[in-house]
């Protein structure tokens, strides 16, 4: 038993690609624009880390080392190179209540199980489920994400000791010029030379500037101190007091019932942002990534996060464009942002935190702008209403709301109106037959489910059909227990009028669903080929007429 079980997980479990270059070439040059490209991510993360940490309620080091560990982990094993992971202010907005109320530890022992959960989600191949997202829900995840990106920059605009407040209208002003001069820079320096990625050029020149000049304006250090050591193996269940004076979680079933919750939202969330935004980024670099592998090594990430006091994290979609639009195409540059950001907190935080986060703000703006789908406003004058709906409404829940929440709506919307579309479509054409003298046929066109059965009932003129009707479905398919219902309320109908009610031409999908159902009283199976027409009678009181 326990070797068939093995077996059968192996089989689930497809050899990931691990290469480190993929089928990129190695060379002095290529390696040179993933480490600068890592460099420039790096350098992005620090401020999102911080924020994010603020937003969980929990210490800044919380959310920097959770950005090195499941951006280092889902570099070397995920399934999509190019593609760049951290902590993340769609997790970020879910920890914030168990936070508050039960502590930091709690949060670490619900990444663990986040992990595990994904893990579970990769083996099982549930990723390629991601396929079932629409193209509208895709642009509308996009617009939406980049909305947010933006907004969630002018937080760098208020004041650092009372966020409530602007800055002052001197620092105020001088923040934009630098925002607006680091954006200049990264549209310019493709024009002047490809060897050092845009936007690292706008963090160095602008923040080589500040610093020359002294100028006035808040820096990464003004969020919080980065300094700290490196990760620590750290168990968070048990008793006593754990990290930054929180308990340690018992391990007992409460603590589950407790933190599952969470860790199903979050791992949802996590697997729904990463798996979009690894779509995101097949597109724009033309190569397809592996959803279940991707899946794998996200869990894995948290699993470890979670024993080393981070929050946990997912796919960054902004530090992923960056990478991709610095150049970013090998598991190199993941790798090389995850190094050089540990470096940062371990030895080089009283330079990091000079930084102007003008500079950083000034990226993410850049970001925004190469992120967001402007072409969706033409296509939405272009494409049916419908999709114009769920690209507005995905957008619009996505910055209202989340991600997660924000495709979930997307998908059920779209596949309403997909059912509503062919409900429509059902008809039929009637005609006398020709093998049966004086009975009457009915040739079903368009599928039979849910959303047809009350109009494939009002096809049939059953007070005035002859004592014989036959129904053929050459043209259309029985697919749901609705159908079966409606195939079954209908023979009733003719057999409480003394007529009889014929099936004909059922597909192999359509005989085996009514057969399981026990409607067929002819057992035949010569049907799906179509080379000899059976008629199947229907047994009635099956399912309730009702």
């Amino acid at each position: 038993m326990r070797r068939a079980a093995m077996a059968l997980l192996a089989k689930q479990i497809s050899p990931p690609n691990l290469s480190i270059m993929q089928d990129e070439g190695f060379t002095v040059a290529r390696v040179r624009t993933e480490l600068l490209s890592g460099l420039t991510v790096a350098l992005a993360l620090v401020p999102e880390a911080v924020a994010f940490a603020f937003v969980a309620g929990v210490h800044p080091l919380v959310g920097l080392y959770a950005a090195f560990m499941v951006g280092l982990i889902t570099a070397v094993f995920g399934g999509r190179p190019g593609m760049i992971s951290g902590a993340t202010g769609a997790l970020a907005v879910v920890m914030v209540a168990l936070v508050a109320q039960h502590g930091v530890e709690y949060l670490f022992a619900t990444v663990v199980l986040m992990g595990i959960l994904q893990i579970i989600a990769g083996v099982m191949h549930w990723g390629k489920f991601i396929r079932l997202v629409p193209h509208p829900v895709m642009l509308g995840f996009v617009n939406g994400l980049a909305i947010v990106i933006f907004l969630a920059q002018l937080t760098q605009f208020k004041d650092p000791e009372n966020t409530e407040a602007w800055l002052a209208s001197s620092q105020l002003v001088m923040m934009l010029g630098l925002v607006g001069l680091t954006m200049l820079i990264i549209w310019g320096t493709p024009k002047i030379t490809a060897i050092i990625p845009a936007p690292l050029a706008g963090i160095g020149i602008v923040a080589a500037l500040v610093i020359a000049v002294g100028i006035d304006v808040p820096t990464v250090g003004d969020m919080a101190s980065i300094k700290g050591g490196f990760p620590s193996f750290h168990n968070p269940f048990g008793s006593g007091e754990g990290l930054y004076g929180a308990a340690l979680a018992p391990f007992t079933l409460e603590t589950l019932w407790i933190i599952l919750p969470y860790a199903v939202i979050l791992a949802a969330i996590g697997l729904i942002e990463s798996l979009l935004t690894l779509n995101l980024v097949g597109e724009i670099t033309g190569k397809r990534g592996g959803a279940s592998q991707e899946c794998i090594a996200q869990g894995a990430s948290n699993v470890v996060t979670g024993f080393f006091g981070g929050m946990g994290g997912c796919a960054m979609i902004g530090q992923s464009m960056i990478n991709v639009k610095s150049g970013g195409r090998t598991r190199i540059a993941g790798i090389a942002a995850a190094l050089f950001l540990l470096a940062f907190i371990v030895v080089a935080s009283p330079l990091i935190e000079q930084i102007p986060l003008a500079a950083l703000v000034g990226v993410m703006f850049m970001v925004v702008i190469g992120t967001f789908a402007w072409n969706s406003f033409k296509v939405m004058t272009k494409v049916p209403l419908m999709d114009a709906f769920v690209i507005v409404l995905v957008t619009v829940v996505t910055v209202m709301t989340d991600l997660a929440i924000a495709v979930v709506v997307g998908v059920i919307v779209s596949a309403l109106a997909y059912a509503w579309n062919n409900a429509r479509r059902i008809h039929a054409y009637t005609r006398e037959s020709e093998s049966d003298k004086g009975a009457k046929v009915y040739e079903i066109e368009g599928p039979l489910f849910f959303g047809s059965t009350d109009g494939f009932i009002e096809l049939f003129d059953v007070a005035g059909d002859p004592d014989h009707v036959i129904v053929d479905f050459a043209r259309s398919r029985v697919v749901d227990q609705s159908a079966l219902q409606a195939i079954e309320a209908l023979a009733g109908k003719y057999e409480a009028e003394g007529k009889s009610l014929v099936l004909r031409h059922l597909s192999r999908d359509c005989h085996q669903l009514l057969t399981k159902a026990g409607h067929l009283m002819v057992d035949s199976d010569d049907d799906p080929d179509y080379e000899v027409a059976v008629d199947y009678s229907v047994k009635t009181g099956i399912l309730g007429g009702h």
